[in-house]
């Protein structure tokens, strides 16, 4: 097969440090112009600058190795990649290359901006080799590329098929007689046609007979256990209001299960379960010894900008959705009477007693988290690499539950089968430490499902 070259965009390298591994024999070749942006980004303080020090330090490596410009292999010290990296000027590319496609390229756009910059070295590339690829997480500037001529790729070392995405439950059609005995022994040998992943649910249906059926979930031993439909299990007053929701308060509430990730739409309960699971087995049962709450700070629209105040007073801004949940677990009185609701000052004291902690995820990284129930909500903001740093945060005796709805993603390069959640989801699904349900049925209130299914 023959050798292709991988033009990369600056925002692969950001939402990946290590994307310049991940073309394997094939070569990569930098636009002098990507350097110039990995300059303005590594001072950040936020995951973006991290990645781009963390590349500025692997070329940095790879040039004591040979000249950059004529291309330096990547082969050795742990590398994956055997092929070469060079970074290119638009000078030294385009120099010799006919006249024609240089000035067909500036009639159509300005030289100014970095990215036509980019464009520039990545459609001079083409003109002289076989094979040139584009990879870009920007969609706009993917369109372009194509409208140029030149073969164009998103970066998919990272990326899970969404339409196909691990649900955590599957429907069985089997006799009466299977789930009588399903009743009577609380347990069952899954048959060889039902491959089934740790932790994940079946719930059975007699042939004909919608009505006689059984939940049960995949255990570690091997056989899968039946979830006992009465009593209805309450958790912190709150009762599960259809099957999905039953299934992810069992895993919530599985101190074996150290992680648990819940993707679904809005109104579907998701951010609610975790936090009623999280105050029952820390107030309740004395299981963990407090609860840490974060949400990625990516806003949605156009920024506010500046909020004064200390950390938590910033924070309260960001954390409004919690304190909504737990004013209903608390149970808010008459929001119309003047006085503070109970349910606030519940709120309060649980902060105050430093019970419930609310974190902003730009701080976590370095610390060690142990027995703590972990709640990240809007984890669909997240890249895979942030994902995982947070869940290496986790100290001995520490449960993780990421919560998100991958339709409503407001990270700019991220979609619903790039970001974080959606690559835990499949990446963790055959762990017996991981648990995963799709939540589809919105609870919200009629008009919420309404928005949901319509809009």
């Amino acid at each position: 097969m023959a050798k292709k070259t991988f033009v990369l965009d600056t925002n692969v390298l950001l939402h990946s440090a290590q994307s310049l591994e991940s073309f394997q024999d094939n070569d990569v070749a930098l636009p002098m112009a990507v350097i110039e942006e990995l300059d303005k980004f590594k001072k950040y303080q936020d995951e973006l600058g991290r990645n781009a020090r963390q590349v500025i330090r692997r070329l940095d490596l790879l040039r004591e190795k040979g000249r950059l410009g004529e291309g330096v292999s990547m082969e050795g010290e742990g590398s994956t990649a055997t092929g070469k990296l060079s970074i290119v000027s638009v000078y030294d590319v385009c120099g010799d290359v006919h006249d024609e496609i240089v000035q067909r390229f500036d009639a159509t756009l300005t030289a100014n901006i970095p990215d036509n910059r980019i464009l520039k070295v990545a459609l001079c590339l083409h003109s002289k080799l076989d094979n040139v690829i584009f990879i870009s997480k920007d969609i706009n500037l993917r369109l372009k590329a194509d409208a140029l001529g030149l073969k164009v790729m998103d970066f998919e070392r990272e990326k899970v098929n969404f339409d196909k995405l691990f649900t955590g439950n599957i429907t069985k059609d089997v006799s009466d007689e299977i789930i009588n005995g399903f009743y009577q022994e609380k347990t069952m040998q899954p048959a060889e046609d039902l491959q089934l992943c740790p932790n994940e649910f079946v719930f059975f249906q007699a042939e004909g007979n919608v009505k006689h059926s059984a939940l049960g979930r995949m255990h570690r031993d091997g056989l899968i256990h039946l979830l006992e439909s009465k009593p209805e299990p309450r958790i912190w007053n709150i009762i599960p209001r259809n099957r999905e929701q039953r299934m992810a308060l069992d895993l919530l509430m599985d101190p074996a299960i150290m992680l648990i990730t819940l993707v679904g739409r809005a109104g579907t309960g998701k951010t609610l379960l975790a936090l009623a699971a999280a105050l029952e087995l820390v107030l309740h049962q004395d299981m963990y010894e407090k609860i840490l709450v974060s949400r990625p700070i990516v806003p949605m629209g156009n920024d506010i900008g500046f909020l004064p105040g200390d950390k938590d007073e910033k924070l309260s801004h960001w954390m409004q959705p919690i304190f909504d949940n737990l004013d209903y677990l608390m149970h808010s009185s008459d929001a119309n009477k003047k006085d503070v609701p109970v349910s606030s000052k519940k709120t309060d004291d649980l902060i105050g007693n430093h019970k419930i902690e609310l974190e902003a995820l730009t701080y976590i990284r370095g610390r060690s988290i142990p027995r703590q129930f972990v709640i990240v909500d809007e984890a669909q903001n997240l890249t895979p690499h942030e994902v995982k740093t947070i869940i290496s945060r986790a100290g001995e005796g520490t449960k993780m539950v990421l919560t998100g709805d991958p339709h409503q993603i407001d990270n700019p390069y991220l979609d619903s089968s790039s970001n974080g959640l959606t690559y835990s989801v499949e990446r963790l699904k055959k762990s017996n430490l991981h648990g995963h349900i799709t939540l589809t049925k919105s609870e919200r209130s009629e008009l919420a499902a309404l928005a949901a299914d319509m809009l």
